[in-house]
């Protein structure tokens, strides 16, 4: 499809974009207003009401934009939704928060609306470099806003060790995507002429095995250019070696944005996953479902990496004091749980991918909320600061075991249902190695249900230090409720989210 014919399926990022610049523009006109603070979040509240307008007015097609570098389709529609969603949350929570500076709001809203659009275009980006453009879109604003406490020492360290990983993954990815178009010379991923389409093409795949000097030779290229790639899709969702940055600057940023960043991005370099792997070497089979295209063992790699990730993680939350950075560990095994799906290299593992991404939301969100809660009153973060917390704030307490009990995959939780959708689908793949992926995510699971129930412990069990009732603001209390309740419900009816995930995803609709 044309540029401008493109146009109609392209006003969600196009509200987006002028959001951005209004947000800034209003920032400008109301900063020596009485009332800025609530006139900045109403604006944020409109723009963002605009943009989901735009989404559901959005054809739900399936068609590629601008000559093929995105595209329209209902996974796309998914995560925008899913975007949309996070960044909602992360603005009602913002005015209250001690972390974020009045002065500096609509700064902030503005970045938050460029990251989300950013997001939007990993989401549907299915050209090598438009890739690359969405995901240095994401991470740049991403820099910025985690350093955007700028007396913060520990904000601007965050920072530092974030961009310097960031650059190296985004050069290792960038490295990866001109092996492969030195392999197919194209940057297409989907779509005629092709990466996807190419190895589809025997007559193709004879013609590069040739001009590489042999068939193990391509196949070696190729192979390093999937890694390399997986290397910047990897940073995005925090998955060994490439979660480095992960627990230092999720400490290290303002906890509102640490909320978002352990959500929308992560959602979004999955996105990039699915599109890139299932376009590219998977291939739809009559009556639904994939089939490999080459004997290349992608899923055989994403699965070894979604061991070690989940292990990881699991293993070093232990030791953690302070709940962010016990948070951005679990972050990092919750990536590992997720990479099953994806090593499942199946209709159902995509979509049991979905549903725990719209979980993980609501439980990830509303457990860093009570942090900024508790932290907003007692300045601390640490495990320390949270005892006492059941007689103190009673409906925080409750609301973070609910949150963690999910994140533990403890049924009738939500998380319950999005563990067990994953690890059916990586035993339905079938053979020994699959079976024994999802053996080590249960034992995983149960090994983070030892931290997890530490922080519950030191709510219920212990004696604050300060009995006095802790204050937590009435729209931070009605959040939680708001996002505990799906937690709850979720897990004993399941069906939406199943219907809806096979909607966005039901076998065929990427490529």
């Amino acid at each position: 499809m044309d540029n401008i014919h493109s146009l109609r399926f392209f006003w969600p990022e196009s509200v987006l974009t002028v959001a951005v610049l209004a947000m800034l523009v209003q920032d400008l006109i109301v900063r020596r207003s009485g009332r800025r603070v609530p006139s900045l979040v109403a604006g944020a509240l409109f723009w963002l009401a605009l943009t989901a307008a735009a989404t559901w007015a959005t054809p739900s097609t399936t068609t590629p934009l601008f000559g093929g570098l995105l595209q329209h389709d209902p996974l796309r529609l998914f995560f925008a939704w899913l975007f949309l969603g996070a960044a909602f949350l992360t603005v009602i929570i913002v005015p209250k928060s001690a972390q974020i500076s009045p002065a500096r709001l609509g700064e902030f809203i503005a970045l938050l609306f460029a990251l989300v659009l950013g997001m939007f275009l990993m989401a549907s980006a299915t050209d090598l470099l438009m890739i690359y453009l969405a995901v240095e879109t994401v991470s740049l604003v991403s820099y910025v806003l985690t350093s955007f406490r700028r007396a913060d020492r520990k904000a601007n360290e965050a920072a530092l060790k974030y961009v310097i990983y960031g650059g190296v993954a985004s050069g290792v990815m960038l490295y990866g995507m001109s092996i492969l178009y030195g392999l197919f010379g194209t940057t297409r991923v989907t779509g005629d002429g092709g990466i996807g389409a190419q190895l589809a093409d025997v007559t193709s795949r004879l013609f590069m095995a040739q001009a590489f000097g042999g068939q193990p030779a391509a196949q070696l290229a190729l192979v390093v250019a999937v890694i390399f790639v997986l290397a910047g899709v990897g940073y995005k969702i925090a998955s060994v070696p490439f979660h480095m940055w992960c627990p230092d600057v999720y400490e290290g940023a303002p906890t509102p944005f640490t909320a978002f960043l352990s959500v929308g991005p992560k959602a979004a370099g999955f996105a990039v996953a699915i599109r890139f792997f299932f376009a590219a070497f998977e291939r739809p089979v009559p009556g639904g479902g994939y089939a490999p295209i080459t004997d290349l063992p992608w899923p055989a790699i994403i699965g070894i990496i979604s061991a070690i990730t989940m292990t990881l993680g699991n293993l070093t939350a232990i030791v953690q004091t302070n709940l962010k950075r016990m948070l951005a560990y679990s972050s990092i095994a919750h990536a590992g749980y997720l990479l099953m799906g994806l090593a499942a290299a199946s209709t159902a593992g995509v979509q049991s991918i979905l549903v725990y991404l719209i979980v993980y939301v609501l439980m990830n969100v509303g457990a860093f909320l009570v942090i900024i809660a508790v932290s907003r009153i007692t300045g601390g973060e640490q495990i320390t600061d949270f005892r006492g917390l059941g007689s103190k704030a009673p409906i925080a307490a409750f609301a973070l075991t609910v949150f963690l009990f999910s994140l533990t995959g403890i049924p009738p939780f939500a998380g319950f249902v999005g563990k067990y959708l994953i690890f059916a689908a990586v035993v339905q793949r079938g053979g020994f190695w699959n079976v024994l992926l999802a053996v080590i995510g249960v034992l995983n699971s149960a090994v983070s249900l030892f931290y997890y129930a530490r922080i519950i412990k030191a709510m219920y069990l212990e004696d604050a230090v300060d009995e006095r009732p802790l204050a937590v603001p009435a729209v931070y209390t009605g959040l939680l409720v708001a996002l505990a309740v799906p937690v709850l419900a979720l897990g004993l009816y399941w069906t939406p989210l199943v219907r809806w995930a096979a909607n966005a995803f039901g076998g065929g609709n990427i490529s």
